[in-house]
């Protein structure tokens, strides 16, 4: 049981990712006793120690998070420095259209598209040098505008925005109706462009 329910734990810390768990989160989660679960964390904790894995397990201010080790310092350095190494989640390239071919929008308007959360796709596709902001709206609460960069241009191989690959009649007329099937077409008509 002991074997479970570190996995157990460990597939839950990887989901959580930079939150982490605290014990009562992984209590409630694992549904065991507090002694139960302290042992499944010490097995955890003892199998990334005794192996060769670049990632381990900390605790912080009470918070339990897998995080990478010290010695992969530099190498994951080499990373943040070149993001765009990284690939585009389901989320940021879904953001990253409706900017793309909406811009200057806010995040409410892109939210108000996707019909969910962007904030984190956002931050994301800002850390990556995709989008920026472009101003701000005038009245109440000045909210940012967003618009895409020289690097969004760049990723996607484009000499302008013109370049961007025309969506079908319906998507373009039906866009603030209709996000699925422009989210489709874009997602589709880019990943036949990256692999040429």
């Amino acid at each position: 049981m002991k074997t479970n329910l570190s996995s157990k734990i460990e597939a839950l810390l990887f989901v959580a990712g930079d939150d982490g768990l605290t014990l009562k989160q992984l209590q409630f989660l694992t549904e065991v006793n507090l002694e139960e679960l302290q042992e499944g964390i010490h097995e955890l904790d003892e199998r990334y120690s005794s192996s060769v894995s670049g990632i381990t397990l900390k605790e912080l201010a009470g918070v339990f998070q897998l995080v990478t080790k010290q010695e992969v310092a530099e190498t994951i350095q080499k990373l943040v420095e070149n993001p765009t190494v990284q690939a585009l989640s389901q989320a940021s390239l879904e953001v990253l259209a409706i900017i793309a071919y909406k811009q200057p929008i806010t995040r409410v308007e892109v939210e108000d598209l996707r019909g969910v959360k962007s904030e984190k796709a956002l931050q994301t596709l800002t850390a990556k040098g995709l989008v920026q902001e472009a101003g701000r709206v005038e009245g109440t609460g000045r909210a940012i505008l967003y618009g895409t960069t020289k690097e969004f241009l760049n990723y996607f191989g484009l000499k302008n925005l013109e370049e961007l690959p025309p969506l079908p009649e319906e998507a373009a007329s039906d866009l603030d109706e209709d996000t699925d099937l422009f989210m489709t077409n874009f997602q589709q008509t880019f990943k036949e462009e990256v692999s040429v």
